[in-house]
């Protein structure tokens, strides 16, 4: 049985169809009845929800160096959209903290309408993703991998905002790079502004605060407004929006294609696939995460699509890289959402605020905005499940310091494709120490593949004819040291039964291994005998040539078969 997206489970045979796979989950909860107190329920998460995307997106566009307002416009359209034609009933789309140092490198490189292009290109190859179904395979990826380049994100955020949140003035641009940026920032610390560290902190502290004593309240909005109260009153000098990206508009712009031209296309791709990659591993995660809250299933492959399309959207109307965020996500769910349509209200309201209150948006405090990003990398580095991995393995914990590490001071893509080669190397020697060959007589230690314990044959009283048992799956981790060890055994005996009755799978290198034995064995003129093998295993054995008079197979129990 298999699951069906919404739960149940339907027969293996019967495959999904497209309309399964790709109907948003607006529409089926449309369709199976949608009251008006489900509306009014959406609405008022929907409302929650926008009051904590407000300070956040514009706190993440300010990070990565581009105007405030872009964070909105992503948040706006892309988060509509979405919720709109997405495979999560509870997902929240919007800007996210973890593109932030992606956005500000390819800002740096190839500028604004550089960074359009590859959102666009990006929006393009998260469509294509997911009609060719590759969201299926997003949750392979090793959970010290997720653990590794979220931490190492959060480390980038937390230095990103040493310079806000203390004041320093820094001759020329900000270096990207961790070890550029440091010595800088440190020859820049005499410069530190008093009042902006006290913004900060007090920004920081309130927030922590709020989460630890009063859960459901706004923490983030409230500092905001505290902060930028008190640099009001109190006439503070230190940054404001306005003072260092002017006003912001008050609506959306019109909708512009950036340049599309082979030589741009060619030059942003790799900052697209980036964009892509980290934008379907972090969605389908907070689908899963909101998934866990409420006991629903989402179609992954419907949620890539749809974050495609919120990605080609807000790049039209000059926004930030979309994507699905576990933070606003549960908001939504703890805030009572019944389904889609709380997304839908959550891009209205922000629309609504752009609209009404973008002009006293404008006078926010930078070093309030780097409060929320401090506890929002400080949040990002999983403390508790780094600890656990350092406990329980040092292969994960391994794989999670070089995924972190390459975060930290190389490329994320590199990171994550090292740290996922990592832990498939390590995968695949755990399974071959699963696989284990044991019989009778016993092996000398010298012989032994791995854990080997006597194995009592039918056949105990013909000194000539000896039974071993393979267990575990038989592919190219196991193959080699397995096929040593059967070689020495079929060099001093007149028949081998080899008996396969605990071998759930064979691979092509498993297969000709078992090719090369079953020749050797008829050059020395020795019997071969392969007991338990199922159909499957005899077809794949079969193209390898393995089969009578050279080899002859057995039942389970020790009679004929074919």
């Amino acid at each position: 049985m298999t699951g069906n997206g919404e739960g149940h489970c339907v027969p293996e045979s019967s495959k999904p169809s497209f309309a399964d796979l790709f109907t948003p989950k607006l529409v089926t909860v449309l369709r199976e009845g949608y009251g008006s107190a489900a509306f009014r329920a959406d609405l008022l998460a929907g409302l929650t929800v926008a009051i904590v995307a407000l300070p956040l997106s514009l706190a993440i566009a300010v990070a990565c160096g581009v105007s405030p307002e872009r964070g909105l416009y992503a948040a706006i359209i892309g988060g509509f959209i979405v919720s709109a034609l997405g495979g999560s009933r509870f997902q929240i789309g919007g800007p996210a903290g973890a593109f932030i140092v992606l956005i500000a490198a390819t800002v740096l490189r190839h500028g604004l309408d550089g960074l359009l292009l590859a959102v666009l290109l990006s929006g393009v190859i998260l469509i294509a993703a997911g009609l060719l179904r590759f969201g299926t395979y997003v949750k392979y990826i090793p959970f010290p991998v997720t653990v590794g380049f979220t931490a190492g994100i959060g480390l980038i955020i937390l230095a990103s905002q040493i310079r806000p949140a203390l004041g320093l003035v820094v001759d020329g641009p900000e270096p990207a790079g961790l070890l550029e940026k440091l010595p800088l920032l440190w020859q820049a610390l005499p410069s530190v502004n008093t009042p902006a560290l006290a913004i900060a902190a007090g920004t920081a502290g309130l927030i922590l605060a709020q989460r630890r004593w009063l859960p459901k309240w706004p923490g983030m909005l409230i500092a905001i407004v505290l902060a930028s109260l008190a640099v009001f009153v109190l006439r503070l000098p230190v940054e404001t929006v306005v003072s260092v990206f002017g006003e912001l508009p008050r609506g959306l712009p019109m909708p512009r294609l950036p340049d599309l031209s082979q030589d741009r296309v060619m030059a942003v791709l790799p900052d697209a696939f980036a964009f892509a990659l980290l934008g379907a591993i972090e969605s389908l995660l907070s689908a899963s995460v909101a998934d866990g809250m409420t006991g629903r299933r989402h179609r992954s492959n419907c949620e890539l699509v749809a974050q495609g399309g919120a990605n080609i959207a807000s790049a039209l109307f000059g926004g930030l890289p979309v994507t699905g965020t576990i933070a606003r996500t549960a908001t939504n769910v703890r805030a009572g959402a019944r389904g889609p349509v709380a997304g839908l209200a959550h891009a209205a309201f922000l629309l609504v605020f752009l609209l009404l209150a973008g002009p006293v948006l404008a006078y926010i405090p930078l070093a309030a905005l780097a409060g929320v990003l401090v506890v929002i990398g400080w949040t990002m580095i999983e403390h508790r499940a780094i600890a656990i991995l350092a406990r329980t393995s040092a292969g994960d914990f391994a794989v999670f310091a070089v995924t972190l590490g390459l975060t930290v001071f190389r490329d994320l893509a590199e990171a994550i494709v090292a740290g996922f080669a990592l832990g498939a190397i390590l995968f695949i020697r755990r399974m071959s120490e699963t696989t284990s060959v044991t019989g009778d007589p016993p092996l000398a230690a010298t012989d032994q593949a791995d854990r080997l314990a006597p194995y009592s044959p039918d056949e105990a009283g013909d000194s000539g004819t000896v039974v071993y048992r393979v267990t575990g799956t038989l592919f190219f981790g196991a193959a080699a040291s397995v096929g040593a060890v059967l070689d020495r055994i079929a060099e001093r005996r007149t028949t081998l039964i080899l008996d396969l009755s605990d071998v759930p799978l064979i691979d092509s290198t498993g297969a000709h291994m078992l090719a090369g034995l079953a020749e050797r064995s008829q050059r020395r003129g020795t019997g071969l005998v392969l007991r338990g093998t199922t159909p499957a295993m005899r077809s794949v054995l079969a193209g390898y040539g393995i089969g009578e008079p050279a080899v002859r197979f057995e039942a389970a129990d020790g009679q004929s078969g074919s």
